[in-house]
C-alpha cells in the first residue's frame, strides 16, 4: 500500500513538473491539420505510445531497474532524443521531478543522480528521474512502467483537450482506448534489446523538430 500511494503521487497530474506546457510534437500535427478531432488525435497518440514511449522512455526505465548505470542511460537518452525541444522537455521535467523527489522521497540513488546532474555529468531526464525514485520506493517494474506510461498519456491527452480542442468526455474516451496501448507498450519493452533503444520513426522526430519554427504555438515542445 505504501508504494502504491507514493506511485499515485508521483504520477498525479497535479505534480508540478511542467508537463502541461509540452505537446511533444502533436501540436505540429494540429497546425498542419492532420490532428483535428478525437479520432485523429487517438491515431497520433497510439503511434507515440508504440514508438517514443516504448523504445525510449519504457526501455530506459527497464534498463535502470536492471542495474544499467544511470549515467550511461542518461547519455544514451541525450544522444537519441534528436529534436532539441524534446531533449529540453525531458530535462526540464526531469529536473523538477528530481527536485520534488529529493524533498518527498529522498534516497541515496536519487542523491547520486542529482549530484551527477548538478556537476554537469548528466542531463537529468524525466524517465530516469522517475525510475530512480520508483525503484527506491520498491515499486515493482511492471507497476512502475504502467504508471509512468499512463501518466504521460494522460498529460498529453489533457493538453490535446485544450489545444485541438476536444471535450472532456472525448479525452476520457481516448484514455480508455489508450490503456490497451500502454499495456502493450509495457509488455513489448520487456522483450527489447539495447540495439532497439531510441528506434523512433523519422516522421515523428521531424514533426518535433518543425515545432521549434512553427509560426504560432501554445506549447514549448
Amino acid at each position: 500500500m505504501t508504494h502504491q500511494l507514493a506511485l499515485q503521487q508521483l504520477t498525479d497530474s497535479a505534480l508540478p513538473t511542467g508537463a502541461f506546457a509540452h505537446s511533444l510534437g502533436f501540436e505540429t500535427y494540429v497546425e498542419r491539420g492532420l490532428v483535428h478531432d478525437e479520432e485523429s488525435f487517438g491515431v497520433w497518440l497510439a503511434a507515440f505510445i508504440s514508438q517514443q514511449l516504448t523504445y525510449s522512455d519504457a526501455l530506459a526505465i527497464r534498463f535502470l531497474y536492471e542495474d544499467v548505470p544511470v549515467a550511461e542511460l542518461d547519455a544514451l537518452l541525450t544522444a537519441q532524443l534528436l529534436p532539441r525541444q524534446l531533449r529540453e522537455a525531458s530535462t526540464k521535467m526531469g529536473g523538477r521531478l528530481l527536485e520534488i523527489g529529493a524533498e518527498i522521497f529522498p534516497s541515496a540513488d536519487l542523491a547520486e543522480y542529482r549530484e551527477l546532474v548538478g556537476s554537469g555529468r548528466a542531463a537529468g531526464h524525466q524517465p530516469l528521474a522517475f525510475a530512480v525514485v520508483a525503484r527506491s520506493l520498491n515499486v515493482p517494474l511492471p507497476e512502475a512502467l504502467a504508471a509512468y506510461l499512463f501518466a504521460a498519456v494522460t498529460s498529453l491527452t489533457q493538453n490535446a483537450v485544450r489545444a485541438i480542442p476536444l471535450g472532456q468526455n472525448a479525452g476520457q474516451r481516448i484514455l480508455r482506448k489508450a490503456a490497451d496501448g500502454v499495456a502493450a507498450a509495457a509488455e513489448r519493452s520487456s522483450h527489447l534489446t539495447p540495439d532497439d533503444f531510441g528506434a523512433v520513426s523519422p516522421g515523428l522526430e521531424i514533426s518535433q523538430m518543425r515545432h521549434e519554427r512553427q509560426r504560432a504555438r501554445m506549447f514549448m515542445s
